[in-house]
């Protein structure tokens, strides 16, 4: 879905952080390894009850910490523009090889993956996408740079510098940007192609109404100037996961979609302090979070007649 360049030309000179954006929330959990270790900021506990029960707690961890089902192709082709990206590397591995990892690593390599959105930005010249690098455990200095010179080689011309002064689609077209990428590292300081870390408001909460509560609550203090992310993602804690095994995130999801649902279709996107930009969530394949976002810009539009009849 080419859905930026499909946009109504009125909304071609407004600045990116004013549009409704959809985002994928860890975007690359789709394929975790269920085989791979625990990512060692765990607590100690943690592990040593995985490594005792391993077969028990494998599925569970796996249950619980995928958050998407879709490839990240896939994903670019039903509409996501902002991929919430975790990048480790994994302890004890002799190689410069990164992966992508939510409690555990997955099986696909970071480098490998990113190439594949390059190539699919090839042939969509009028989307841009917005890569937001974090956590980075067990990356030291050297990997960090050797990471941050391959992405350079890998975007080349289509990284959009931080000092780019017009961020709008007209803009960023004729200048053949594609490619927003934050880097949530202090070794980013200093490369120009590099973007700070983009706010996330993340709200670690279970059901649909508390996620909402905090979401307004963040609304009524007032939105960043730049680009911002609503997350509309559940999290379970570990007593609530202990009780309730046979689940999953995705069923968590699902139920309380409905609500989630309705709140969004009444949001704008915009300049306004209550506005939304970049809003992210979970199994964005299933779930119609890109149509609903999407359908969010046309808000944008010159108010008709009975629009301004109505205030």
């Amino acid at each position: 879905m080419d859905w930026m360049s499909a946009l109504p030309e009125e909304l071609w000179n407004i600045p990116l952080t004013n549009l409704a954006i959809p985002g994928s929330h860890d975007a690359m959990s789709y394929c975790l390894d269920i085989n791979s270790p625990l990512v060692p900021s765990e607590s100690e506990f943690f592990r040593l009850l995985d490594g005792l029960f391993h077969c028990f707690t494998r599925p569970v961890i796996f249950r619980w910490t995928t958050t998407q089902d879709k490839s990240i192709e896939e994903q670019l082709s039903m509409g996501i523009r902002f991929f919430d990206l975790r990048i480790a590397h994994k302890p004890n591995d002799s190689s410069s090889d990164l992966y992508f990892t939510h409690i555990i690593y997955t099986h696909l390599i970071v480098l490998e993956t990113l190439s594949s959105v390059a190539t699919w930005l090839d042939s969509h010249p009028k989307e841009i996408v917005i890569l937001a690098c974090c956590n980075f455990e067990g990356i030291d200095d050297n990997l960090h740079k050797a990471f941050i010179f391959s992405l350079k080689k890998l975007f080349g011309s289509k990284l959009c510098p931080q000092n780019e002064s017009v961020l709008t689609l007209r803009s960023l077209w004729a200048s053949g940007y594609q490619v927003i990428l934050s880097y949530d590292s202090n070794i980013a300081v200093g490369h120009q192609e590099l973007w700070p870390a983009i706010p996330y408001w993340w709200a670690n909460k279970r059901t649909a109404q508390e996620v909402i509560s905090y979401l307004d609550w963040n609304k009524d203090l007032g939105r960043p100037e730049g680009f911002f992310v609503s997350g509309l993602n559940l999290t379970a804690d570990r007593c609530y996961i202990t009780v309730n095994l046979k689940q999953s995130l995705r069923t968590l999801t699902f139920s309380n979609w409905e609500c989630l649902r309705k709140w969004l279709e009444k949001q704008r996107p915009g300049s306004d302090p209550k506005s939304l930009n970049i809003i992210a969530g979970d199994f964005v394949g299933p779930l119609p979070l890109c149509s609903v976002v999407i359908a969010l810009n046309q808000k944008l539009l010159r108010r008709t007649p009975s629009d301004k009849k109505s205030t």
